[in-house]
């Protein structure tokens, strides 16, 4: 069979969403997918990476309570890591999407015009819509002497065999603090060089309290650092940076990630290749037939957000298919409106970092920002010096959340309840009558409160 009704091309959980959410509501689907099918986030990045930093971190928090002794075997981290990445096997996940009733198409996809995608020799043809969701790939920096060395990105870390006794890491954005304070902690001695500050995207209080945790940990963070150059020093490498040299085993290149879309036929109907695929919040791209779902449209590059794009997309193809008027209003059935305003994202560091919506500095005038240290029953219970910083920026005009920020041990399961705050647009007078539980951390909640009032 050559001829569908969807097309989508790239089978990582946001290709997976789209066709399924498509294939529901009684369309027939191709998932195309290159590599394995799961994509990025299964085999090298999210699940690897969490994996990587779960024991370490559990450990670090146990020894936060008295009379507690605990210790780990890296090797065994390193197993744990290499059950839930299946060793790259897809055979299960190809399962699932054989069992959901789509067909899986092993190949490299292309446009090859009007709904039409080239996989090899063959070419499929859809009948109502193709859907792009071929994520991002690792951007490299110009540094001189960087192809002249062998260097990790995010898959390399995420898939290495062991932990190199010296690693580099150049940036501070996620990738780079999870996976320098993951290898420091898996044994590493660990230089982080990061032209700016940790996390620019989020509230300087938790790229400050991040970089405080990862030097409690032993790594040498260098903020407003650039790499002047890199060369190889015999099995090492060198690092050039403001005069002196820095010798690392491995350099991970943890410098960002852009659209997937260099290469998959987009000069063929009249887009720009290498540049993110423009969407509408239904997730079409152009005319009523080309869709993109997740990175490679630039919008709100997480995994999370990616299957929330798919799911609408899906929703969207099957409704102009069947021609049923589509709901694209505000928070409508098919309109990705949190991509703007409620995007929720976990640095998961020690401490962790768990942010929604907008920063006091992204949201500019009208706002007031209230921030205070998570010192409430359930913090001090949890952990023995328990250190946290908690931040709600509020639309002054309507009293309603605009965001969120928690920094601390363990707030990433703090973060829905602030999504659902500001997806809902819930009023602070209302948000006074959800009672946090006792002894918890989210007690911290009626301390904002409280706070916002005084």
């Amino acid at each position: 069979m050559t001829e569908y009704d969807v097309i989508v091309v790239g089978a990582g959980p946001v290709g997976e969403n789209a066709a399924d959410y498509a294939h529901r509501s009684g369309l027939s689907v191709a998932l195309v997918e290159a590599e394995r099918v799961g994509g990025e986030c299964s085999y090298w990045a999210c699940i690897p990476s969490k994996a990587l930093l779960r024991t370490p971190d559990a450990v670090a928090a146990a020894r936060r309570l008295p009379g507690v002794t605990a210790s780990f075997d890296p090797k065994e981290v390193f197993a744990r890591r290499d059950y839930f990445t299946s060793r790259g096997d897809d055979s299960s996940q190809a399962e699932w999407v054989s069992s959901a009733g789509i067909t899986l198409v092993r190949g490299w996809g292309r446009l090859a015009g009007e709904k039409a995608v080239q996989v090899g020799e063959e070419v499929l043809r859809a009948r109502h819509a193709v859907v792009l969701a071929t994520g991002s790939v690792p951007v490299r920096p110009p540094i001189p002497g960087i192809d002249e060395v062998r260097t990790w990105g995010s898959r390399e870390a995420t898939s290495a065999e062991a932990a190199p006794r010296r690693l580099g890491v150049l940036g501070g954005g996620v990738v780079g603090c999870e996976m320098a304070q993951a290898y420091a902690r898996l044994g590493s001695q660990v230089t982080m060089l990061v032209r700016g500050t940790l996390l620019p995207s989020v509230e300087p209080d938790a790229g400050e309290r991040v970089a405080e945790g990862l030097r409690a940990d032993g790594v040498d963070v260098r903020l407003q650092t650039g790499l002047d150059a890199v060369a190889p020093a015999g099995d090492a490498i060198a690092l050039s940076v403001g005069g002196e040299t820095i010798e690392v085993d491995e350099l991970l290149l943890a410098t960002g990630r852009r659209p997937n879309s260099a290469d998959i036929g987009l000069d063929t109907v009249g887009l720009e290749p290498g540049s993110a695929v423009e969407i509408d919040d239904s997730g079409l791209a152009l005319g009523d037939w080309l869709y993109a779902t997740g990175d490679v449209t630039g919008r709100a590059p997480l995994t999370h957000m990616g299957k929330y794009q798919a799911r609408i997309a899906g929703a969207a193809v099957a409704a102009r298919a069947a021609g049923t008027p589509l709901d694209t209003a505000a928070w409508g059935e098919h309109s990705a409106t949190a991509d703007h305003v409620a995007v929720p994202q976990v640095v998961f560091t020690d401490p962790q970092v768990a942010h929604v919506g907008r920063t006091a500095a992204q949201a500019g005038d009208g706002v007031r920002e209230v921030a205070i240290d998570i010192a409430v029953s359930g913090a001090s219970l949890h952990a023995d010096g328990y250190s946290g910083r908690a931040i709600l920026v509020v639309d002054t005009a309507r009293e309603v959340l605009v965001g969120a920020t928690f920094v601390g041990q363990d707030v990433a399961e703090l973060l829905h309840s602030a999504t659902v705050a500001v997806v809902g647009e819930v009023p602070l007078s209302r948000l006074w009558h959800a009672v946090p539980s006792f002894p918890t951390i989210s007690e911290v909640w009626l301390r904002l409160l409280e706070a916002y009032r005084a």
